[in-house]
């Protein structure tokens, strides 16, 4: 008997996981293109992995997981923010003297209380399929809240991804600019907490939008490209889930970034092969 693909579709917490990983892949679009453009990929991965101590403090205290998860990394960009002022050591190493000391934290409360037994793979892994109507509206919030302030915010990004001292001089107040990509970084990452866990956020957030910049050049392409990315990284990821029997949010995020490594595939190729028409035309 013929395997419907769709019938996982018909399930009721299936829909919710979909309809949750297609706006994460929203809002990871919106941000996660300008995380690249502005080389901010280290930040990124230090502040979806820094976000630990916050969600095992809310954990223990009985509290919101996504509220401690959004504290944990705003002090985590806080954090790298005030540390890129000194001209003692790059921005880099206190973005790696934070990352580690931010895990270590979060690691000794995880293990320190056996409370956290069973919970410990979804905090790091997520638990995709266990979204709730309320998660649904968490993620819907926050995709409204970045979308309203990325809009009329697009042209200072837009600058201070190229030229901050340009942005500068044109009155765009890049160091508000920056503060502000924060707070949307953060957002970001704590809302995908739920949906992928703490260790493969990172991976929805980057690796969409780095296979959307291989095919677009224009901002706003790159952002909807982005967006279709991970919207079948979702389905497919969550399809291979249930037949195969693997973790959800693993399955989405290992779905997001081979389909970039296809996409960096097809695009060598054919710029090989654009590389070498010339020279067949020639000899013929």
């Amino acid at each position: 008997m013929p395997i419907d693909l769709l019938e996982p579709f018909t399930v009721p917490f299936v829909q919710r996981a979909v309809i949750g990983g297609m706006l994460l892949s929203a809002v990871s679009a919106l941000v996660g293109v300008w995380v690249i453009v502005r080389g901010m990929t280290f930040l990124g991965e230090a502040m979806s992995h820094g976000m630990l101590p916050g969600v095992a403090i809310a954990a223990m205290l009985g509290g919101s997981l996504v509220l401690g998860a959004a504290v944990s990394a705003l002090v985590m960009a806080l954090g790298v923010n005030a540390l890129r002022k000194t001209r003692r050591f790059g921005q880099d190493t206190g973005i790696g003297l934070l990352f580690v000391g931010m895990l270590s934290i979060g690691v000794i409360l995880v293990s320190h209380s056996q409370s956290f037994a069973t919970d410990l793979t979804a905090f790091l892994f997520g638990d995709v399929l266990a979204i709730r109507a309320a998660d649904l509206w968490l993620l819907a919030l926050a995709l409204a809240f970045v979308a309203v302030v990325s809009v009329p915010l697009h042209r200072p990004f837009l600058a201070l991804s190229f030229d901050p001292r340009k942005a500068q001089t044109l009155g765009l107040r890049p160091d508000l600019a920056n503060v502000a990509m924060l707070v949307l970084l953060t957002i970001t990452i704590a809302v995908s907490f739920h949906v992928v866990g703490t260790l493969l956020s990172f991976g929805m957030l980057i690796a969409p939008s780095a296979g959307a910049l291989l095919v677009a050049r224009r901002i706003p392409v790159v952002m909807a490209v982005a967006f279709a990315i991970g919207s079948f990284s979702t389905v497919v990821g969550v399809l291979v889930s249930w037949y195969a029997g693997t973790a959800a949010g693993a399955s989405i995020a290992a779905t997001a970034v081979a389909t970039f490594f296809a996409l960096a595939a097809a695009v060598h190729v054919a710029e090989r092969r654009a590389e070498h028409r010339p020279l067949t035309g020639a000899h013929s």
